[in-house]
């Protein structure tokens, strides 16, 4: 340092390039817009308190940034006696952490797997011991009476000296203060529980901004791991890691990725959570909550994660005890061994010492394992297409006529049909959706099902908002949620705590159409007719009201400037092209048209018009909207009444899903449903619901008969496919026939006439396997795979 000039100018020009000197000017900028922020917080609070306003800021300031540093402690006497003002604002995400921490280790006192009272904590770095952390401990647990033991590590006497006085007058006798260098830190012998390994006697340990905080990461480091807890809000760009390592070092916090990548290497990862400070221009800050690798005591981890992969793919599980017999009498010994995904990756990360992927941490197992940067689940930008089902599952019951033997695969969507089915108990249901945040959407439903009473799961899910989301969502719902699921909805909280919004049900891909024609009700002053629609007694009242709003929602002008778009049909309505063209094509044949007539464009949208009417009508002149069809309530009030809603929102679904082990059936794949149904056991699915899935493909391509024929291969003889489509004659039932099933069409919406209570669809359709198909043989010449039939 010697050779440095002497003065900042010399300073900057030695020590800094420019691109450094950009970066300290702006952080100069954002000091000040910090300091106005802070002295108007500062006008509201008690100035009575010395420890509160503008003061303790510049207090702070001054001992971080510009007194000398002693060599022993970088924390001393002056910063001390703000550190408890200052940290709350400055660094947040410590409340949300014990939160977490504490919704896990009740879990686990309610299993049985930890005994209350019993538990040892050790908090390193704790500082002052104030809200921070200890103490706010006990806003989620009683501290003195969850805890038989808890050590407080720290290297600043004076931190620990106002941590001392403050148990001292809490008269917390279980909290003892260590000066310590966290490194050297050991319990005391009489503290390690000898049935553990060494040095594992403490049953939680917490570290809250004492790795030097949380590091700032790119993409780029973890785009071949599959161990941590997801990548949703992770990646920092290039201005803020540069920016936000120079600050901190200002103040000797070194933002180094490796303390990061050593947490997720050494703890598998049961929560983390990627957050912002906006306090101060966006501070990324990083919760993890990790677990020891080895989930599994006596070298049973292979064991283990065998048997939960004999549940992900219907297989039977062959135990050491009994492998000979087994084997035996096992139906598939002839067939080549099926592991799903989630083994495969378990495998590879065990050989190699890795964590497992986080899923294996979870305290439950019903979501498998996925890898959420492969392109064909980030294409959906962290959104939904819809927030609830466009199905009707009073139809899918008297059609299935599910039983308690029954193993289902069904598109997950919004997860209202799965709710439906599961009552029924089947033995297994696979919940299969390639857009990851559909699977977080029925994941947070499960999650509240097993931890909210009815009250809140209705506020929720029946309202579409509840004030007290994000609480709820760290102290009760986190211990059974995925960690993926977990960072989904803790960034959108929002959907369920704004007061601006309309809650759960104006979210998702399809929330556009909704949105427009609530604006068009409003511009045309129609919402008087449309509560009005809403609260009918009867069908005759109903179909009076409802000509008013037929003049506008289906005049010829909006079907013009909307309705017959691209942009209607697929942003909005969801709907994609190849569906769309087959909406056309039922018309053209309807009519006796031909696609090369001059007008054939302007028929195509006459098309889309006829569909929508057909669609519409009958539903106000056949079901009753206020009491029965939740489905158009829902479009119109915007959350579901107690009179209207899904039969999984009743108080008697809730007792039925909230009992123990009602999700112990339940798997839900992030996946194609290939991909799923070609890793499930030969001949062990009994019903597949693929909704109108089959709309999607191209009549050109392959896709149809490739899904007809490993349907053949999943099903056992006379397992069931139901089926929708816009179409009364989808092109693809041949596929079925060709490749051993029977097809029978069970519902057709023609002019005029109802299918269901949501009459979205022209037909709905049932194929039964009637004979199988041989497995699949390669043809090495031409690399195509050929069924041959039985």
């Amino acid at each position: 340092m010697s050779s440095l000039a002497s003065g900042p100018a010399g300073f900057l020009l030695s020590g800094f390039d420019r691109h450094y000197a950009s970066i300290a000017g702006a952080a100069f900028f954002v000091c000040a817009l910090v300091a106005v922020v802070l002295v108007v917080a500062s006008q509201k609070r008690n100035k009575v308190d010395n420890n509160s306003g503008i003061s303790v800021y510049l207090r702070f300031i001054y001992a971080s940034f510009l007194k000398p540093h002693d060599k022993g402690c970088q924390l001393t006497a002056p910063q001390a006696t703000v550190y408890d003002a200052t940290r709350k604002r400055l660094l947040r995400g410590r409340e949300d952490m014990l939160g977490l921490v504490a919704a896990q280790l009740k879990y686990k006192v309610e299993n049985k797997e930890l005994r209350k009272g019993k538990a040892i904590w050790v908090d390193i770095g704790g500082g002052t011991g104030s809200r921070y952390n200890i103490e706010a401990m006990a806003e989620f647990v009683p501290v003195p009476e969850f805890f038989s033991h808890v050590y407080l590590v720290d290297l600043s006497p004076s931190l620990l000296e106002v941590a001392r006085q403050r148990f001292e007058r809490l008269g917390w006798k279980n909290v003892t203060v260590v000066c310590q260098d966290a490194r050297a830190f050991q319990l005391p012998e009489d503290h390690i529980d000898p049935l553990k390994s060494v040095g594992a006697g403490a049953d939680l340990v917490t570290m809250s901004y004492s790795l030097s905080m949380i590091p700032v990461q790119s993409i780029v480091d973890v785009s071949s791991r599959n161990y941590i807890g997801g990548v949703f809000n992770r990646h920092v760009n290039w201005l803020g890691r540069a920016f936000w390592r120079a600050w901190f070092e200002a103040d000797r916090v070194n933002l180094d990725a490796a303390r990061r990548d050593y947490l997720e290497y050494r703890f598998g990862t049961v929560i983390s959570a990627s957050e912002r400070n906006y306090l101060l221009g966006g501070i990324p800050y990083y919760i993890f909550i990790g677990r020891q690798k080895d989930i599994y005591p006596n070298q049973a981890s292979r064991e283990a994660i065998e048997k939960l992969d004999a549940s992900f793919t219907e297989s039977p599980y062959l135990s050491p005890a009994n492998h000979r017999e087994e084997m035996n009498n096992a139906i598939i010994q002839s067939t080549q061994e099926i592991h799903s995904k989630a083994y495969e990756s378990a495998v590879v990360n065990l050989s190699a010492n890795l964590p497992l992927p986080a899923a294996f941490y979870q305290n439950h197992h019903y979501r498998i394992f996925y890898n959420d940067l492969l392109p064909k689940h980030t294409q959906f930008k962290n959104e939904y297409i819809y927030a609830f089902n466009w199905e009707d599952p009073r139809v899918d019951h008297r059609l299935l006529n599910i039983k308690r033997d029954d193993v289902i695969l069904a598109i997950t969507s919004a997860g209202d049909n799965i709710l439906d089915y599961l009552q029924k108990s089947p033995r297994r249901v696979h919940a299969v959706d390639l857009n990851p945040n559909q699977n977080h959407l029925i994941e947070l439903k499960v999650a509240s099902f097993i931890a909210l009473g009815h009250r809140d799961v209705w506020k929720i899910f029946g309202e579409g908002k509840h004030p007290e989301f994000r609480n709820l969502l760290i102290s009760r719902l986190s211990p059974h949620l995925s960690s993926q699921a977990f960072q989904y909805w803790l960034e959108h909280s929002h959907v369920f705590t704004s007061s601006s919004g309309r809650g759960l049900y104006e979210t998702g891909g399809s929330r556009h159409a909704i949105k427009m024609i609530r604006y068009i009700f409003k511009v045309f002053g129609l919402e008087g007719q449309v509560k009005k629609l809403c609260e009918a007694q009867t069908l005759a009242e109903q179909r009076q009201i409802w000509p008013r709003i037929r003049a506008v929602l289906l005049s010829k002008p909006l079907h013009w400037a909307v309705v017959s778009t691209e942009w209607f049909a697929w942003k909005a309505a969801g709907v994609p092209r190849n569906q769309r063209n087959m909406i056309v094509e039922d018309y053209f044949k309807r009519n006796g048209l031909t696609k090369d007539m001059k007008n054939a464009k302007d028929i195509s949208g006459k098309s889309i018009w006829e569909y929508v009417v057909d669609t519409l009508d009958p539903v106000v002149h056949e079901t009753m909207i206020s009491n029965d069809n939740y489905f158009y309530y829902l479009c119109l009030k915007g959350q579901f009444s107690k009179r209207c809603a899904p039969a999984y929102l009743s108080p008697q679904a809730h007792v039925k899903l909230s009992s123990p082990g009602a999700f112990d059936g339940l798997r839900i794949h992030t996946d194609e449903i290939n991909e799923v149904i070609g890793r499930i056991t030969p001949r062990s699915l009994t019903i597949a619901v693929i909704m109108d899935s089959m709309d999607w493909f191209d009549p050109e391509g392959t896709e149809a008969t490739a899904q007809a024929q490993k349907f053949n291969q999943a099903l056992k003889m006379d397992g069931r496919i139901l089926l929708r489509s816009a179409s009364i004659e989808p092109w693809y039932i041949k596929n079925f026939e060709e490749n051993g099933f029977s097809a029978r069409r069970v519902g057709a919406r023609f002019s005029g006439t109802c299918i269901d209570r949501v009459n979205m669809y022209a037909s709905t359709w049932i194929c039964t396997k009637t004979r199988e198909l041989q497995r699949p043989t390669q043809d090495r010449r031409s690399n195509s795979v050929e069924y041959l039939e039985i």
